[in-house]
């Protein structure tokens, strides 16, 4: 079979004839890949081939040099930067060639693989001449097609390779992609090439936005393409102006005042609803940035000191401009639209949301009128955009001014739960639920509890979007009733509460609903997350229903569980494998409910627990949920969950050796943690285990970097449990921590640096496990010769600029530890280092609870030292 065959036959309909293609095509790649890459780049470049197995060409070209795992694309690109240079040339001169085909889909074929090269090439320091060449094929060609390609083959180099990396070539490449966008272009498709280019260009070209000739030619460009003849060119437009103002909405107060306020109205009404999506997205990215800057600016205040940006108001001074336009989109609606299509009605609604944010109480009087004229309108468009706005601005403002608007309103939208429309009924369920969850306040249990549960628990009965937001008001009218009437520490369970009447009846509308076998918009998880949210706020008078609650979940979960031989496909598997999450979510809530309350049905649960396991496979999502029911009873039974280790340990183990599976590892770690806590000193038994598998676990390449952090606080978690028994561990540990304290976050890596300070706090919480489990035992001069290597990790992050509270907190309780560790003066001189007091006197920026902290060790740091 020759290439071009098979190359035809990895795009057949045929399954067999696709898989048997693509596999020799793999055995080709992998025999002779010079030969492969050859033969590939020649039917891409041959104008005689037929554009379907060009196209397979192009697309295997890409494929052999370009992957999403990282390892895999080390792999490709070492294998490629190999290749000798003739080869290497060879295929480069034809993609490039190719560029300019008569045919343009060839053309951005070959451009994608132009792109694919340049991404392993350019950070190597190689095939620098590229962005010179596509320069001149952009400014000096007459072919549009070659223009075309060359644009995309730029816009595509933009999205895949670092910004830092093209920072340097920013000026050739703007220069190309500009005058391809220019008004003057004669070829729509140019200009379309050359603005997506531009859209990918945007953040490395922060340099040429600095300067303000450069700014204004860029924002010309692109204002004069929001005006295009081609719809497909303004639409490209208005992504760059969406794009820009949220990479430099510091540099635009001047283009909003000349031209953007007017542009994006207009395009807002645009007849074409893509244009108008772009519109109302660009200011929703507008009112974005500004709560963003308003919260910064209330830090600075908090902290009093001047803001780093300060907000240009945008959103303030265009809301006579922009609330109406909104407000008219509101009303487009789509009878049978589909909730997951994105729609013009949509975006003006989250695009309000946004806007209530940012301009907080001026929102109130700009929407009222139009609330009022519309929340009774014949026409149902006009009613459900009357629900929505008033959905929509009820967080930004403040809650006294909303107040007594909400309490007129309540009333009337209790009874459009029973409205004609389902599209009014399902807006009306998702604005009642907002205000059961931002404004409780306002709903007077003696007065509105009946009608409002009544409405919401009829609405449990209907389609399932509604079904779902009558969930989930359900869920929020809990919550917060339960935060307003609760104790106030979580463990305090009230005797009774404003739902506690309604409970069993609530409870058991939503068990029904969870009886479903179907899951459409995922009505029955919404229907189990607000059971758990009732469990959780149950008050002591409602006790009974918790209970029965639980054991008919277990008796649901038990049933399942006999029947799951009988399951065929994967609809079914993953329908069994949902439910069986649901469950554990249930059962996870009961049992911090309850606490040493569940002990009674602590047997059945890990019955069930461990036949799930067993069950599971290797679906990863339901083994996590199982493990964490095991983790919240071992927390809830403490040394009453010892008789239940040795039958469970055995589906630990597994799970810890699970390497590729980052979460599932996490949580199996966790639960070492879980158990350690639980049965504390009579742990130690088992730490051997523990400690043996955590650190080969240290030692693994496979291992996400993130679980080894858990791992490392885990040590602590081990340690504080058993006390004087950590000895045997001690001197491991102790320099497995030293050596990950010394890992230095490089400025310029922001997730390294991210990463850094994770690491650190993972070391610190492991120090202070193990330093709080040997204080005041025989056995704390065991940390005496160690106390150095751990001052000098807190003085390190103590002096770092980009330090976390929470890491500061941590550091202070470390020292307060160690010094409280040793009153009899044994580290005197180590806690009189000078850095010791500066750093205990410091003023910086910091929370109460962490002041609190440092107070407290600075008594310690005190009495070791007098």
């Amino acid at each position: 079979m020759n290439a071009t065959e098979l190359l035809a036959n990895t795009l057949s309909p045929d399954a067999t004839t696709r898989q048997n293609a693509t596999e020799k095509l793999e055995n080709a790649s992998r025999e002779n890949y010079p030969e492969y890459m050859l033969m590939l780049s020649s039917v891409l470049a041959d104008e005689h081939s037929l554009l379907h197995v060009r196209n397979a060409a192009g697309l295997a070209l890409k494929n052999a040099l370009s992957a999403r795992e990282s390892a895999r694309q080390t792999e490709y690109s070492n294998r490629w930067l190999n290749l000798s240079s003739d080869v290497k040339a060879k295929i480069k001169q034809e993609s490039l060639r190719t560029l300019g085909s008569s045919s343009s889909k060839a053309g951005t074929f070959a451009a994608q693989v132009v792109a694919a090269i340049a991404a392993v090439e350019l950070p190597q320091g190689q095939w620098n001449e590229l962005i010179e060449v596509l320069l001149g094929f952009v400014n000096n060609q007459p072919s549009a097609n070659l223009k075309i390609a060359t644009l995309q083959a730029i816009g595509f180099i933009c999205e895949s390779i670092k910004p830092d990396i093209l920072a340097l070539r920013s000026n050739e490449i703007l220069t190309a992609v500009i005058h391809g966008a220019r008004k003057e272009e004669t070829s729509p498709d140019v200009q379309l090439a050359a603005i997506h280019a531009l859209f990918n260009s945007l953040e490395f070209i922060r340099d040429n936005f600095d300067r303000e000739g450069e700014r204004n030619y860029i924002m010309q460009v692109v204002c004069e393409a929001t005006q295009n003849q081609s719809v497909n060119v303004q639409i490209g437009a208005f992504e760059c102006l969406v794009r820009i103002m949220d990479l430099y909405y510091d540099k635009m107060a001047l283009y909003m005042e000349q031209a953007l306020f007017g542009l994006t109205v207009v395009g807002m009404k645009h007849s074409d609803e893509r244009v108008a999506l772009q519109a109302v997205e660009f200011w929703s990215t507008v009112c974005e940035e500004e709560v963003e800057l308003a919260l910064e600016a209330q830090e600075a205040q908090e902290y009093g000191e001047l803001p780093e940006r300060e907000s240009k108001y945008f959103s303030k001074i265009a809301l006579p401009e922009i609330v109406p336009v909104l407000l008219m989109l509101l009303t487009k609606q789509e009878e049978d639209a589909d909730e997951d299509e994105w729609n013009v009605s949509m975006a003006a609604g989250t695009c309000l949301t946004l806007l209530a944010g940012a301009v907080a109480d001026a929102i109130v009087p700009a929407v009222i009128p139009f609330i009022e004229a519309h929340i009774k309108a014949e026409d149902w468009r006009h009613r459900e955009a009357a629900v929505m706005t008033f959905g929509s601005i009820l967080e930004g403002p403040d809650p006294s001014v909303l107040t007594p608007l909400a309490e007129q309103a309540l009333p009337l939208l209790i009874n459009m739960m029973a409205d004609t429309n389902v599209h009014v009924k399902d807006t009306t369920a998702w604005t009642l639920g907002r205000i059961c969850d931002i404004l409780i306040t306002v709903i007077k249990p003696d007065v509105h509890l009946h009608p409002l549960i009544s409405a919401l628990v009829g609405g449990l009965q209907d389609n399932p979007r509604i079904v779902v937001n009558c969930c989930w008001a359900l869920m929020n009218l809990s919550d917060q009733l339960g935060m307003f009437y609760g104790g106030e520490d979580e463990a305090d369970t009230p005797a009774t509460g404003p739902l506690s009447p309604y409970y069993e009846g609530i409870v058991q509308a939503l068990l029904h609903v969870t009886e479903s076998s179907s899951n459409e918009s995922n009505y029955r998880t919404a229907a189990y997350e607000a059971i758990t949210s009732f469990l959780t706020h149950a008050a002591n008078d409602v006790l009974g229903v918790v209970e029965t609650t639980t054991v008919t979940i277990l008796q649901r979960m038990e049933h399942l569980l006999s029947v799951q031989n009988q399951i065929l496909g994967v609809d079914d598997r993953n329908n069994w494998n949902e439910l069986q999450s649901n469950f554990c979510s249930v059962i996870i809530c009961v049992i911090r409910k309850l606490g040493n309350g569940i002990q009674p049905l602590a047997d059945r649960i890990m019955t069930a627990v461990l036949q799930l396991i067993q069950s599971a496979g290797k679906t990863s999502t339901v083994l996590e949920d199982a493990f964490l029911v095991v983790g919240s009873l071992a927390s809830a039974l403490e040394t009453q969950f010892s008789p239940y280790i040795s039958a469970f340990l055995p589906f630990l183990y597994p799970a810890l050796k699970a390497h590729e599976d980052t979460q599932l590892c996490t949580v199996a770690v966790g639960i070492i943690g879980d158990i350690s806590r639980a049965l504390g000193d009579q742990s130690a038994q088992y730490a051997g285990p523990f400690m043996t598998v955590l650190l080969e676990n240290l030692q693994s390449d496979v291992l996400n970097r993130n679980v080894k952090i858990v791992i490392l606080s885990c040590f602590g978690d081990i340690a504080l449990a058993i006390g004087p028994s950590f000895e045997p561990y001690l001197e491991t540990t102790m320099n497995v921590l030293r050596q990950a304290g010394a890992v230095q976050p490089n400025p310029l890596d922001y997730d390294l640096m991210d990463y850094v300070s994770q690491l650190r706090e993972g070391i610190l919480e492991a120090y202070t496990g193990i330093v709080t489990g040997l204080k005041n035992t025989n056995k704390v001069n065991l940390l005496l010769q160690h106390a150095p290597s751990v001052l000098e990790l807190i003085q390190r992050c103590l002096t770092d600029d980009e330090k976390t509270e929470s890491l500061v907190k941590l550091c202070y309780g470390l020292l307060g530890d160690l010094a409280d560790s040793f009153p009899g003066g044994q580290l005197k001189q180590l806690l009189l280092q000078p850095w010791i007091a500066s750093e205990l006197k410091a003023r910086h920026r910091m929370n109460q609870d962490v002041k609190k902290t440092m107070r407290w060790a600075r008594d310690m740091v005190k009495q070791a030292t007098q």
